[in-house]
């Protein structure tokens, strides 16, 4: 088994795509830092919205977001590797100058671009990964990912930190936001176009070993318990306010520290962890990520029990737990598409990845709103009943033949 012991920092920023795309990742990462977490804001207060309105049009425009995926996997698997990260960037440029230039209470503007900012966010996390998978190999690609992650929640929380600074000024700062926003994606796109990474289509190249691999894997369990792990990335965001101002009334404080101390974990740790974990099949990494994650569940079900006095501290010592879950999760489960894939249905495979991922963020805020008035047990012990289920479905899924701790043959790269 390959594995990565030793952490260089020259070596990894080589296999994430090299300095310019390094750049362009953290560029990307603060402009939607910037603007996402107060595109509701913005539909609010500049747009003069409804809050159901408002919501309701940011929801249709990532559901919506997800269906150019196929396309996007098949333009992968033509090669497109750069070109089609600098379109994820380019079409959310679009996105911001539509939302700048929709009139007050024109809600049909404003769903259009949240729809090409959906798209966007959507296109992105496949097309960062196939670029990766092409010029990092083994465990050294399983860590670019990882750095890759690590950057872009250090350039989201940046932005948000910048954006909140400026939210003294009102609807003007907020479209100036915007207008950085846009800004951002632009300087990015061109950054990540420079790059040039291009991968050669397999159908030209391929040896025949390596057409004889077949079509995409199916990875029907890995989906189906990919859509249930990622509810872990909206409990900081959605459950765990919730619960602390709802059953613990809890200071806003609390909820605010935890989001802030996961980012700082998710930005400290991702890498070391991935790295340690490397010695690991991914298969089983990530099935151990779901047993993480239910402990964290059970923990919360144990600390919200605490009352107001203890419910608090406890849950947010709890929340530890669950981001070093969510870590060993995200430094897993795509590294793990990227070794199950054959080189020349990487895109696809990937793309149906982003698909059960995109599903699960869209639907885990109705899921926990709808469960947490009916009790902490229904909460958490659904969460962790299914998270469970589909640890272990990911455990005993069968590999179709191919080895996960070896290298997948990859197509020639260029530049």
């Amino acid at each position: 088994m390959a594995t990565t012991t030793k952490l260089q920092p020259r070596a990894l920023v080589r296999a994430s795509g090299g300095p310019r795309y390094a750049v362009a990742l953290a560029v990307d990462a603060l402009g939607t830092g910037l603007l996402r977490p107060f595109l509701l804001l913005y539909g609010l207060t500049v747009l003069r919205l409804s809050a159901p309105v408002t919501g309701i049009a940011m929801t249709v425009g990532v559901v919506v977001g997800l269906v150019c995926m196929p396309a996007v996997g098949r333009w992968l698997d033509r090669g497109a590797r750069s070109t089609v990260v600098a379109a994820s960037m380019l079409v959310r440029v679009l996105g911001v100058a539509l939302l700048l230039a929709t009139p007050t209470g024109h809600v049909w503007l404003f769903a259009t671009a949240a729809l090409f900012l959906g798209i966007g966010n959507q296109a992105w996390p496949a097309a960062h990964a196939a670029l990766v998978a092409t010029v990092a190999h083994g465990r050294e690609r399983d860590a670019a990912l990882a750095g890759g992650r690590a950057l872009r929640n250090a350039g989201l929380g940046a932005g948000a930190l910048l954006a909140m600074a400026c939210l003294a000024g009102g609807t003007a700062a907020l479209q100036a936001l915007a207008a950085v926003t846009g800004l951002a994606y632009l300087t990015a796109a061109a950054l990540a176009w420079s790059v040039h990474v291009h991968a050669h289509p397999t159908t030209a190249t391929a040896t025949a070993a390596d057409r004889a691999d077949g079509p995409a894997p199916r990875m029907r369990a890995l989906l189906a318990a990919n859509v249930i792990y990622v509810f872990c990335l909206n409990v900081p965001e959605i459950a765990l306010p919730l619960v602390l101002a709802k059953q613990l009334h809890a200071p806003p404080t609390w909820p605010a520290a935890i989001f802030v101390a996961n980012t700082v974990l998710v930005v400290t740790l991702q890498v070391p962890v991935t790295v340690l974990m490397s010695r690991f099949p991914r298969r089983s990494v990530l099935a151990l990520a779901g047993v993480v994650l239910t402990a964290s569940y059970l923990g919360f079900l144990a600390a919200t029990s605490l009352g107001h006095g203890w419910g608090a501290p406890a849950v947010a010592t709890v929340s530890v737990v669950c981001t070093i879950g969510e870590i060993i999760y995200a430094g897993s489960a795509t590294a793990l598409v990227t070794a199950l894939a054959p080189a020349h249905v990487l895109g696809r495979a990937l793309a149906r990845f982003q698909l059960s991922t995109g599903f699960g963020l869209a639907v885990s805020p109705a899921v926990i709103t709808t469960l947490a008035p009916h009790g902490a047990a229904a909460l958490w012990g659904s969460l962790a009943a299914t998270t469970l289920l589909a640890a272990s479905a990911v455990a005993t899924e069968k590999d179709q033949g191919k080895r996960l701790s070896g290298c997948v043959r990859r197509a020639p790269a260029g530049s």
